[in-house]
């Protein structure tokens, strides 16, 4: 998942996508994505099932690129970040518009939910566990695209910029997972993720000035901030387990303490209480 997803431009490729988006020109009208860029993306979309690519024009060749199921799937996903990037961070160049939920019509806050039993669901809520599959070291890739410096606010991350500081590095996001369960010394995190104590270092200090974790007496723990990502992290770990599975079982069992029963989230609008689904949200 990080390996594929871990890109701000792939993610905003598939959020123009989900919006409507299928042909070269519409992305490049939407997006300040350069043509190389952009074409490199395709390919690897193309070749990940997150989108199919379609000729519907010979003499010169087109092609359209619309979604498939993995990536209509991704929704939920993109939704929570959407909302975390709207209401945490303050470094857009110009404010992220609201989210709308054409059913009820209201511009809404999405709520997570178990589908189990349609409680509210918060991180203390739930309580994760290896599966047969998981391990720090299995759950994290060897490689992902290499982040952009210096100018890279200026594109894509003008969107989605501290959201990119987690899933757009492996290590970023493996030590947020790690606050999420309790762990909160510098060395058990190193011992932990297995990383360099440069890289840990590194990270920590990143969302530490970011506001994610706070730092007092040695711990690093989440700040509300932080906590407030668990519905992307969630939405995330439950689309990389559809569509990677492992002939093992999974990497990560999640329980929720209310029902007892296996976790799998559900968003719902904070306005009408409906669930929401990908087709009823819109840009307000």
């Amino acid at each position: 998942m990080l390996g594929v997803l871990g890109d701000e431009w792939t993610l905003l490729i598939v959020q123009q996508a989900l919006l409507g988006a299928t042909r070269y020109g519409e992305f490049t009208d939407a997006l300040p994505v350069s043509h190389s860029v952009l074409s490199a993306r395709l390919r690897t979309l193309v070749a990940e099932d997150l989108l199919a690519r379609r000729e519907y024009q010979s003499r010169p060749p087109r092609a359209e690129y619309p979604v498939t199921p993995r990536s209509r799937s991704l929704w939920p996903m993109l939704t929570a970040v959407w909302e975390w990037e709207r209401t945490w961070v303050t470094e857009h160049l110009t404010a992220l518009p609201a989210m709308r939920h054409t059913s009820c019509g209201a511009d809404f806050s999405p709520i997570l939910t178990c589908r189990a039993c349609e409680a509210t669901v918060i991180e203390k809520d739930v309580v994760a566990q290896w599966g047969p599959s998981g391990s720090w070291a299995r759950s994290t890739p060897s490689t992902t695209h290499r982040r952009r410096s210096g100018d890279r606010r200026a594109g894509a991350g003008a969107l989605f910029p501290q959201t990119m500081s987690v899933i757009g590095d492996r290590w970023g996001f493996a030590l947020l997972v790690a606050a999420f369960v309790g762990i909160e010394r510098f060395t058990d995190l190193q011992t932990e993720l297995g990383a360099p104590p440069g890289t840990v270092a590194h990270r920590l200090a990143t969302f530490t000035s970011e506001g994610i974790l706070r730092s007092h007496g040695g711990r690093y723990r989440l700040t509300e901030k932080g906590r407030a990502f668990f519905p992307v992290l969630v939405c995330a770990l439950e689309w990389a387990q559809r569509w990677y599975p492992d002939p093992e079982g999974p990497a990560v069992v999640v329980t929720h303490r209310g029902c007892g029963r296996r976790f799998h989230p559900a968003l719902a609008c904070d306005q009408c209480c409906g669930r929401l689904r990908g087709s009823q949200i819109m840009t307000a």
